[in-house]
């Protein structure tokens, strides 16, 4: 009984999955998250929206609708493996439907946990090879955080991590004025951050911006000498390299 969970809105489900041998694999009793946000495999991203509160489902899922080619390692003891390209079932039990978080009205602390679970999300997608997904999940990282009120050494090194993350997601999807305008970011919060100076020294010389990025990757080369600035040259070929996100 009750309408279907809107835009926007927050979900609290029950839930279990199992492998097609019936192996258990997943069992949260209380899982909360906003459809849409890319928190949670899409076959509850995309089957609890469709649902009522009390109601319970079985949502059967293709391996591109739970955990992918690669599957899951194992992140705890407890915790079973889901092995390459597995279908899952899932019974879902959709137990309360309420407003989403508004992360001005939270406190530092609680933007910071947000941030940081969705940034994990955001990692999540990367190593599945799901880029987008993984840009959207660092840019809602991004926005949890801008939500808090103060403003600490933990907070600008969070946000440096994930634009940090977006440059590498965006570059994946070969969206290279996203990804430059990420390390610009990056270097206002950080002007010595390596990893940002030697993305953008990279894009810099892609583009025949040869002065602009020598002085980049000269500065990523003092900071970190044992880099693979040295690779890139100054005075690069543009050659891209493989960008892989800061955990």
């Amino acid at each position: 009984g009750g309408p279907r969970p809107r835009p926007g809105q927050e979900v609290s489900v029950k839930v279990l999955g199992a492998l097609e041998d019936g192996g258990l694999v997943e069992r949260d009793p209380r899982l909360s998250f906003v459809p849409g946000n890319g928190d949670v495999v899409q076959a509850l991203e995309l089957g609890v929206p469709t649902m009522q509160p009390g109601q319970v489902a079985l949502f059967l899922a293709a391996f591109p609708y739970a955990y992918g080619r690669p599957g899951r390692r194992r992140r705890a003891r407890r915790e079973p493996d889901v092995p390459p390209e597995a279908a899952l079932l899932f019974e879902v039990t959709l137990l309360s439907v309420r407003d989403g978080p508004d992360p001005q009205a939270m406190s530092p602390a609680a933007c910071l946990r947000l941030g940081g679970q969705r940034r994990d999300r955001g990692n999540f997608h990367f190593a599945r090879g799901d880029f987008a997904a993984a840009l959207r999940s660092y840019r809602l990282a991004l926005s949890a955080l801008d939500g808090a009120a103060a403003e600490d050494e933990e907070l600008r090194e969070q946000r440096v991590k994930c634009l940090n993350n977006c440059a590498a997601a965006a570059l994946k999807l070969q969206r290279e004025d996203e990804a430059l305008a990420a390390c610009d970011a990056v270097l206002r919060i950080s002007p010595d951050n390596g990893r940002a100076l030697l993305r953008r020294g990279q894009l810099l010389a892609q583009r025949g911006r040869d002065a602009e990025a020598e002085v980049d990757l000269r500065r990523a080369l003092e900071l970190d000498p044992a880099s693979k600035v040295r690779d890139a040259g100054c005075g690069t070929d543009g050659g891209r390299r493989s960008q892989t996100p800061g955990r």
